[in-house]
């Protein structure tokens, strides 16, 4: 503990959870002696310590919930994990466990990591290091590590990555035959990559893959591919590529209310307030849900359901005798289609009956449907061109993908072509390259690659000539071509297409509804008002902000500039401050009309000046 004549400015407090304990004056060989007390085993290995000069606090960390790093602890110099103990561990006479007792290995949180220098290899050992990474790819997490030579590509490309292999449509679960999610993507044809790594090999991630080996060449296509956009083969995708199932699931309850009421799941009556008509009833069975493979469309109904009055009073009729129902029924949403998948009857835990109907629809890629490789290289499809007027090699290989030359420098993914450049090879053998993250030097990689090109007889850099499908002249410059494993990712333009002429509108504001849910406009903001008033559009302006939007006509009083009213009993209008019945009519933004309301509501009166 603290020295006696220790002065107040050297005190070092300590805090265990975030909870001041005390305080000391030697705040490094303090937490010294409880690291080395933690590799002893005195003190549990879940224990994290770390002093903050900064601050001037040591923390000490043993809740739960931290996400904690195994490391190779470094003494004098030396890693602690010898040949010996390799050995060892290699005949299983060990396990990892032995390590983390014996003081070989340790785990850090995120603070204690502050006080650690790490070393990526054993070379890199200095006399200030502290730790040594177990594996240089340890410092990338599992999506990363699941992506084929990520260390040559920018480090935003990297963080891109790990974003699309989650938005990657796949075999998600083994029983989604019997799943009711939300929502749910299957893709059809899922492969295997041709370059795997460590990580997805050891996680069994092979089983549930989620991409195809697409066949790539790197050209332009009389400028549809311009930016992110790919070209796609018509034929490759009449054969499956890239098709996928999209699930939709539809919930519905029955409610119990006050006074013993409650939802039923039925036809609704025809007396029921909201009945929809016969037709549009006519898909559903005998107990009120719809029969499994129906096709619906936007409006159908899938579960009826009737639902006693919003208030109690209008529970009898006017005999007095019958009850009244309102219906509730459940219907496909606005842009939704598919076929009725199945339908099952649960209960909740409050025994409460539940329904779920799961709709599918088949996703063919289309224009605008978003693809991505596993380099962050994301594209949407911008042309489906057919078999016959694609680019053919020599030997009539036609490429499933051309992706625009222009992506790759721009965006520093060499990865993305060293994965082109091994998966061809890869194809040439039969034997899957490793693409583990510092396994090898991309260029040591790269040797090996051009070694198998060479030996079969292509050319050892990849390239090759390509022919157009439409003139049949070979094209001047040879085209770098390959295989890549691309993912279909979530977001297709056929759940995303949004379109509206007229439709109901916001209650406050008088503007269109927003969203695609509620069959909202589209929002024409600021910038879009800015591109009208640099081309000097003033009218096309006035029709996007004004007519179509939220036109109001309004009486303005020519005395004191307030908003006036129209008695239509009198048949005049009426100031509400000056009580002049002098106005004139304007059209404003009903916007603007709400602002001048809640400036009043403010206690200051606003008027508008109007120019006689």
């Amino acid at each position: 503990m603290a020295k006696s004549g220790a002065k107040a400015q050297e005190k070092v407090y300590v805090l265990l959870n975030g909870r001041i304990i005390g305080h000391i004056s030697e705040p490094e060989a303090f937490a010294n002696e409880i690291r080395q007390g933690r590799r002893n085993g005195v003190i549990s290995g879940e224990v994290n310590i770390s002093y903050d000069a900064k601050l001037n606090e040591i923390h000490i960390n043993a809740d739960r919930g931290r996400v904690r790093k195994p490391y190779i602890i470094v003494e004098n110099s030396k890693s602690k994990f010898t040949k010996e103990i390799q050995d060892r561990l290699e005949k299983k006479e060990i396990d990892f466990n032995y390590l983390t007792r014996n003081g070989i290995v340790e785990f850090l949180d995120a603070e204690e990591e502050e006080n650690a220098l790490v070393a990526f290899t054993e070379n890199d050992i200095t006399d200030k290091t502290t730790h040594l990474e177990i594996d240089p790819a340890g410092i990338y997490g599992f999506s990363v590590n699941s992506s084929p030579f990520p260390e040559n590509n920018a480090g935003p490309r990297v963080l891109t990555t790990a974003n699309y292999l989650k938005q990657a449509q796949g075999l998600y679960a083994s029983n989604f035959n019997v799943r009711y999610d939300s929502r749910a993507h299957l893709l059809f044809y899922p492969q295997k990559p041709m370059i795997t790594t460590t990580a997805y090999e050891s996680a069994g991630m092979a089983k549930r893959a989620s991409g195809q080996n697409f066949i790539v060449a790197s050209t332009t296509y009389y400028g549809y591919n311009m930016l992110d956009a790919i070209v796609v083969n018509k034929a490759a995708v009449d054969r499956g590529l890239g098709r996928s199932m999209f699930y939709k699931t539809y919930t519905d309850e029955e409610r119990r209310y006050a006074g013993g009421q409650k939802d039923i799941f039925k036809i609704p009556a025809a007396t029921s307030e909201g009945y929809l008509g016969e037709h549009a009833y006519s898909k559903l069975g005998e107990d009120g849900v719809i029969e499994p493979e129906f096709e619906v469309e936007e409006g159908d109904v899938l579960i009826g359901k009737t639902a006693p009055p919003r208030f109690l009073e209008e529970n009898l009729g006017a005999g007095g005798i019958e009850a009244k129902t309102r219906d509730d029924s459940s219907v496909l949403k606005a842009g939704d289609k598919g076929v009725v998948d199945s339908a099952i009857f649960t209960e909740t835990t409050g025994a409460t009956r539940v329904v779920k109907v799961r709709i599918r629809s088949l996703k063919i890629p289309e224009v605008g449907d978003k693809f991505a490789s596993r380099h962050g290289q994301k594209g949407v499809i911008a042309l489906i061109v057919p078999e016959e007027d694609m680019p053919f090699t020599e030997s009539g290989i036609i490429p499933d993908l051309l992706f625009n030359p222009e992506g790759t420098p721009s965006r520093m993914t060499q990865g993305h072509l060293l994965e082109m450049l091994g998966a061809k090879a890869v194809g040439l053998t039969g034997i899957r390259a490793d693409g583990t993250p510092f396994a090898a030097s991309g260029r040591k990689r790269m040797e090996e690659y051009e070694k198998v090109l060479d030996s079969h007889g292509y050319d050892k850099y990849g390239e090759e000539t390509l022919y157009d499908g439409i003139t049949g002249r070979p094209f001047k410059a040879k085209l770098f071509t390959g295989i890549a494993y691309y993912m279909k990712l979530y977001r297709m333009s056929s759940n995303l297409l949004q379109v509206r002429s007229r439709g109901s509108v916001q209650i406050l504001t008088h503007q269109p509804t927003e969203g695609k849910a509620r069959q909202g406009g589209l929002r024409f903001g600021e910038m879009e008002r800015d591109v009208l008033v640099a081309y000097g559009a003033s009218l096309l302006l006035k029709e996007r902000m004004l007519d179509q939007s939220d036109k109001a006509q309004v009486y303005i009083c020519t005395e004191c500039g307030s908003t006036a009213y129209y008695d239509y009993a009198k048949h005049i209008s009426i100031c509400p401050i000056c009580h002049s019945n002098k106005s004139v009519t304007m059209e404003i933004s009903y916007a603007f009309k709400l602002l001048l309301d809640e400036i009043k509501s403010l206690h200051i009166d606003p008027s508008i000046s109007i120019s006689r």
